[in-house]
């Protein structure tokens, strides 16, 4: 069984391990995100030659990755953009290399042995500091004429637009609602986390109660929206906030109530969580890579 050296570029770490053609990952480590670029092929170099029998090197990364490898758009490693990183590590290792974004990976993880099994068309959503994701069409990513597909955050919600505040990242993520709930208690959002604003819920607190039911009711508007753009089989939710037990249950709430209301709606968006977390980058890097040269189906 052929296996490959996956990882995962974050803005704090790179973590790396080999996984294999069932999915399954050894050698699991990481090491801080070097500061430079150079620093970083040399990393990988080095892992590459201290690992055995490999097919090849998939890579999950932060920004807009293209097809041909450089990476565009912005993100925490500000070296990852202009050259062509997909080339540069193939060159240094000699071995072929898969490159894709890091929410696109996700979401392939989820194609191959996650919550998309068996589906072609979906779309996977990951709430954190904004709202991203993906579009699968036909089993493939989707990236869109500029790179762009799967950047729901990006939506807006209202006719009245002022600024950059009204799109759906910046009012409906986990950190707009910890935004949101620490001006109602005059705290610092940086000290306020989300399972602190769950726990004031819980102690029925009704001012912070009704923010994050207008969280839900947010998150549902966008949803449907997405649901009717595409008509995808299924729309999953990843990020922390989606370990929640409650999120999918109150989102399906608030997609009822809104089909109820809308007489053309016929269809209710089919919502599940996310079935991989920490590890899931990894395991669609080499999902990807495995589409890309072995034409997996």
């Amino acid at each position: 069984m052929k296996s490959y050296l996956a990882l995962d570029i974050g803005g704090t770490y790179v973590k790396h391990g080999i996984v294999n053609g069932l999915g399954e990952i050894e050698g699991l480590d990481k090491f801080i995100t070097p500061g430079s670029l150079e620093v970083l092929l040399e990393g990988i170099t080095q892992l590459a030659r201290n690992t055995k029998n490999i097919a090849g090197i998939a890579v999950s990364s932060p920004g807009a990755v293209s097809d041909s490898g450089v990476v565009y758009g912005s993100s925490a490693v500000k070296y990852m953009h202009g050259p062509n990183i997909k080339k540069l590590i193939a060159e240094r290792t000699g071995y072929s290399v898969f490159m894709e974004n890091d929410a696109h990976c996700a979401a392939y993880a989820e194609l191959w042995q996650g919550a998309a099994k068996g589906k072609s068309d979906v779309m996977v959503m990951v709430i954190g500091t904004g709202i991203g994701g993906a579009v699968i069409k036909n089993g493939t990513i989707h990236k869109g004429a500029n790179i762009h597909g799967g950047e729901f955050g990006y939506m807006l919600l209202t006719s009245d637009v002022r600024n950059s505040n009204d799109v759906w990242s910046r009012v409906a993520s986990s950190k707009a609602l910890v935004r949101k709930v620490a001006n109602l208690k005059g705290m610092d959002p940086e000290y306020l986390t989300g399972e602190e604003i769950f726990e004031m819920v819980d102690q029925q607190d009704r001012e912070v109660t009704q923010i994050v039911d207008e969280w839900y009711h947010l998150l549902a508007i966008g949803i449907y929206n997405l649901q009717y753009i595409y008509d995808p089989e299924i729309i999953l939710i990843g990020g922390g906030i989606s370990a929640r037990q409650e999120l999918i249950p109150k989102i399906r709430e608030k997609l009822k109530g809104i089909v109820a209301a809308i007489d053309l709606a016929k269809i209710t968006p089919s919502i599940e969580a996310c079935h991989f977390r920490q590890n899931a980058n990894l395991l669609g890097a080499v999902y990807g890579y495995r589409k890309l040269y072995e034409e997996l189906e």
